[in-house]
């Protein structure tokens, strides 16, 4: 969870930062919005670079092992955000800056989408099956705790210095604030033995290889999990709606409430940050609780919840009440942790070991494109053309279809993940 926690800080730290400092700085010409645009263009083109990492980190994990993956992956996000602190801006180095910065946030996209699979299948693959929901909800609460660590920092930094200073040079400070995270988590991961059902899943891979001398190589394990491809499917619907929901919560309600009812941006953005807390506590409720009742149970219920809290929340919002924005936002987060929470067991014991890191992968950083990158924007074109209605149906629609993806899914609480085939 450390080295989640790290990882998420350092690729949340860049949203934030593309919306206040780094247009200015680093894209030219136009006006102050097209630079904005810009700055967030960059913050979105970390998220399609995170599938990539998914397929090139499953398949070496797979082969090579969890662990040695938890590293790279750690070390190379680290790296990249460390190295934004350093970059020249465009008035040093012209379109060079702006060129080191689009590669540096392909790079943080492409570590990223490594880190769900190696963390996570770890969790998954060391610990008692009777608890496996509690314990890989906590690499899964990396997302939010990070991100409640970058606001934080931003805060702080915020109140230490005057505007002038952290748009000259204190939104430096935020980036290399990951050297030494990055020492810390290294040092973590890097005493990780590798886990005990993947060792055993190697050596009869090996046995298998001796056997079948001179036959044709085992195939890649991103092509084995694409070829039974319900577990992908029920994996990729599940997410649909838990990725929609989170983003409706978090990204788009701050232009929604603000834009469209008068709420203060710095309002609503400590209201978003505050209900992270809310889905960190819903996350590792919701694994604890799947290990009692089963992970299909865990799943249906936030779900349902969230299915009817979609127009709750929108007529909430419409009051123009602070208080009740905190209600909306906070109880759709907490039910949106509850959702996530028991999902990271739930995925990696729909694959077999031979293929789980490339399958969760598929999975994970899939339904990102798909679902979750685009989300605040088809908000945003929804209610501009359509009306907050549509926007209710778009959530409320996205979510049934998680619900209908659990509900026709096998129950996998308690599985071996040595006999999962």
């Amino acid at each position: 969870m450390a080295g989640a926690v790290l990882e998420w800080y350092d690729f949340a730290i860049y949203g934030v930062m593309a919306a206040t400092v780094l247009g200015p700085l680093f894209f030219p010409g136009g006006n102050g919005f097209v630079k904005l645009l810009l700055a967030l263009a960059t913050q979105g083109i970390g998220f399609f670079a995170r599938p990539l990492g998914g397929i090139v980190f499953g398949h070496l994990g797979d082969r090579f092992g969890r662990k040695p993956m938890l590293v790279v992956t750690f070390l190379l996000l680290g790296a990249a955000t460390t190295s934004i602190g350093l970059l020249p801006t465009y008035h040093d180095v012209g379109i060079t800056a702006t060129i080191l910065l689009v590669v540096l946030r392909l790079v943080q996209g492409f570590a990223l989408g490594g880190e769900f699979g190696a963390a996570v299948l770890l969790v998954s693959e060391y610990g008692s099956p009777r608890r496996r929901g509690f314990w890989t909800s906590w690499p899964q609460a990396g997302a939010p705790a990070g991100t409640v660590l970058a606001a934080a920092v931003i805060t702080l930094l915020g109140m230490s210095m005057s505007d002038a200073d952290f748009e000259s040079w204190g939104w430096r400070i935020a980036f290399l604030v990951a050297a030494p995270l990055l020492v810390i988590g290294f040092l973590i991961r890097r005493g990780l033995d590798e886990s005990p059902v993947f060792r055993q899943a190697q050596r009869a891979a090996e046995e298998r290889r001796k056997a079948a001398a001179g036959a044709h190589a085992e195939r890649s394990s991103i092509l084995q999990a694409l070829s039974r491809p319900r577990a992908v499917l029920h994996g990729l619907g599940m997410r649909l709606g838990e990725n929609i929901a989170f983003y409706i919560y978090t990204v788009f309600v701050i232009a929604y409430a603000t834009k469209y009812h008068g709420f203060d941006r710095g309002d609503v953005t400590l209201v978003v940050t505050f209900a992270s807390v809310f889905q960190f506590v819903g996350m590792i409720a919701g694994g604890a609780w799947s290990d009692r009742v089963g992970r299909k149970v865990a799943m249906l219920v936030p779900s349902a919840v969230l299915v009817v809290w979609a127009p709750v929340f929108f007529w909430l919002v419409h009051f123009e009440s602070l208080p009740l924005l905190w209600v909306g936002v906070c109880v759709g987060a907490f039910f949106h942790g509850m959702l996530a929470g028991p999902e990271a067991a739930w995925i990696a014991e729909l694959f077999p070991t031979r293929y789980r890191y490339a399958g969760s992968s598929l999975v994970f950083q899939g339904s990102s494109i798909i679902a979750g990158a685009p989300a605040p924007f088809i908000a945003v074109w929804l209610i501009n053309g359509f009306g907050v209605g549509m926007v209710i149906g778009y959530l409320v629609l996205t979510m049934a279809i998680t619900f209908v993806a659990v509900i026709t899914s096998w129950e996998t609480k308690g599985v071996d993940l040595d006999r999962v085939g």
